[in-house]
């Protein structure tokens, strides 16, 4: 399908880049429907494991639930990427909000019923995750669609800050919220679909450049993608080791859940946790500028996968408020190094491919990532859970190992680089 804009695109873009971010409209359009439809799955990032734990007093379906949930992205990723790059993103994106406020719904309606049922839950959480998949392997493209090179690892850090909001909010919001009715957060997730499509609606610009339909074979298209990734030594060690990190992030997550049930919290206590690690996360957004200013791009790396190690720890003294604030450096850490990584990626990727390459990345960096709280889960059903930290905590050693003797990592470009291309543009 060939999508014809005129060449006003790069001149609007090149309007942009002298327009502060806080008054680019369809940058906030973008970032306001993400941001509220970001609210809506963290509360029910809580809310599913919640549900599971009250139906069924099971860690390991618990788990299964937030696998099911994450592994589309594994699974669906690379067509995802070759839709963006060939249909419309924008009517891709709001064709995944509708899918996730429609399968959220249905649950909705089962629980007021209460009819729920494990296998449902299961499918839903996957449909939803299915439908992130598709929206975000277009969203890059809208985001560099409405900002120009140079603002881009700015931009990535807006999102950064806003997310790490929301995931302060989010948590204890949607633990009160399944305390005062197990449908309350699922219905609040449904309502900010619908404010994200609204949004969507709303903005002007559009989310490609011009390009001619691509009538190569499915595999070539794929392909296309995997080869500029693995061309860019730097960005393929950055997917690959991060990826990794990806699988013990929602696995010691789910384990202060777990663990916070047993130690006999609340919901809404649970939340309070989880939003420790959103606080720190937001001041690593806040300071981010800073970090870019002061350290070099191996320096912002290196420092997250170090303080990885923080959960020792819990391995020393196993207690969930010694669990959660031993992950708080890393939380930190997290939205500094997005913004330079994720900016510098999508600035030097070429738009017409960009879906793909995206693509490519989260398939590598979340495919392991699925089976960290399916990982947890079983673990906890079987052993302590100092002993399941224990693996996550080994699994970041070899990370933050790999990462200081890896010469792509020592390589690292300079954001410097984008001021070529913000001439070139």
């Amino acid at each position: 399908m060939s999508v014809d804009i005129t060449d006003t695109t790069l001149s609007w873009r090149g309007l942009m880049s002298t327009v502060p971010l806080r008054r680019n409209r369809d940058f906030v359009l973008l970032e306001s429907g993400r941001l509220l439809s970001s609210m809506g799955t963290q509360l029910t990032t809580i809310a599913y494991p919640l549900l599971v734990l009250a139906l069924t007093h099971s860690p390991a379906k618990a788990g299964i639930v937030s696998f099911a949930r994450l592994i589309p992205h594994a699974l669906f990723a690379l067509l995802a990427g070759v839709a963006a790059d060939r249909w419309s993103r924008k009517r891709l994106m709001i064709a995944a909000d509708i899918v996730r406020a429609l399968a959220i719904a249905s649950l909705v309606a089962t629980i007021l019923l209460d009819r729920p049922a494990f296998w449902q839950i299961a499918l839903v959480a996957f449909v939803e995750g299915t439908g992130a998949v598709f929206f975000a392997g277009a969203q890059a493209g809208a985001l560099r669609a409405v900002v120009s090179p140079r603002q881009l690892p700015a931009a990535v850090g807006a999102q950064g800050a806003r997310a790490s909001i929301v995931r302060l909010v989010g948590p204890p919001v949607g633990g009160a919220l399944f305390g005062l009715g197990r449908a309350v957060p699922f219905l609040v997730d449904t309502a900010s679909y619908a404010f994200s499509i609204l949004s969507l609606l709303a903005m002007r610009t559009p989310f490609q450049e011009t390009r001619d339909a691509d009538r190569s074979p499915l595999r070539a298209q794929i392909a296309e993608g995997f080869r500029f990734l693995w061309s860019q030594p730097f960005l393929r060690t950055a997917a690959f080791i991060y990826g990794l990190g990806n699988f013990a992030l929602p696995g010691v997550l789910l384990v202060i859940v777990v663990a916070g049930k047993r130690h006999g919290l609340s919901g809404g206590e649970i939340g309070a946790l989880l939003a420790a690690f959103g606080a720190c996360a937001l001041l690593g957004s806040l300071v981010s500028p800073l970090f870019r200013r002061a350290l070099s791009m191996r320096a912002i790396l290196l420092l997250e996968l170090w303080a990885w190690l923080g959960t020792v720890a819990f391995l020393v003294w196993p207690n969930v408020y010694v669990l959660t604030a031993s992950i708080l450096p890393l939380a930190v850490t997290l939205p500094v190094t997005d913004s330079v990584v994720v900016g510098y990626r999508v600035a030097i990727t070429p738009d017409r491919i960009l879906g793909r390459v995206e693509s490519v990345r989260s398939n590598i960096a979340l495919l392991l990532g699925s089976l960290g709280p399916l990982t947890a889960g079983f673990l906890l059903a079987s052993v302590s859970a100092r002993a399941t930290v224990a693996v996550f905590t080994a699994c970041g050693l070899l990370l933050a190992v790999w990462g200081t003797l890896s010469p792509s990592i020592r390589k690292a470009p300079s954001l410097a680089e984008l001021d070529d291309l913000q001439s070139a543009g």
